[in-house]
């Protein structure tokens, strides 16, 4: 297993999800999963330390293992089949370890808030993770299409005229 963190959120311009981009600590390499909003809502929350004002599912997750005398002590993204990713939350309690099945995204924001590694099999990062080479372009096991400044171009127009000084805000 390998250790890693969350290097960023980002949106994917092909298709309205979003992706969590793990880094392998002390290395510059990556694995980018897709994810959906809601998750990638509350992963990008604790990132920026921002406080909910009732608890939000994933905090309510790790308040109920705590409540209950255990702990979460690691996630792992344990497989890649299929070109879905499969985690594990390993959870400790009276010595015991246990792992329950998870969907990485919400075994990340979990991960998060209760402050605890995230580690990916070799297996996974060897099949899907992505380094960049000397001259900083990246290598993975999929071929990536290049996106030119004339694609993205409509896409920085939007994002340019969004009034996102509301954002967040209920």
């Amino acid at each position: 297993m390998v250790e890693m963190v969350v290097e960023s959120v980002r949106v994917n311009l092909v298709n309205p999800s979003r992706v969590v981009v793990l880094r392998e600590k002390g290395r510059e390499r990556y694995l980018a999963i897709l994810i959906g909003p809601p998750e990638a809502d509350a992963i990008v929350i604790k990132l920026q330390d921002r406080e909910s004002p009732r608890p939000q599912t994933h905090d309510l997750i790790k308040n109920v293992i705590e409540n209950m005398g255990a702990k979460v002590v690691r996630i792992t993204v344990s497989e890649l089949v299929d070109q879905v990713y499969y985690a594990k939350i390993v959870i400790q309690r009276n010595g015991a370890e246990l792992d329950i099945d998870s969907r990485p995204s919400d075994a990340i924001a979990l991960a998060l808030r209760a402050e605890v590694p995230i580690f990916v099999a070799e297996e996974v990062l060897d099949a899907a993770g992505i380094e960049p080479d000397e001259d900083g372009e990246t290598e993975s096991s999929e071929e990536i299409e290049v996106v030119t400044e004339e694609k993205l171009k409509p896409f920085r127009d939007f994002i340019n005229q969004l009034d996102l000084d509301d954002l967040g805000r209920e």
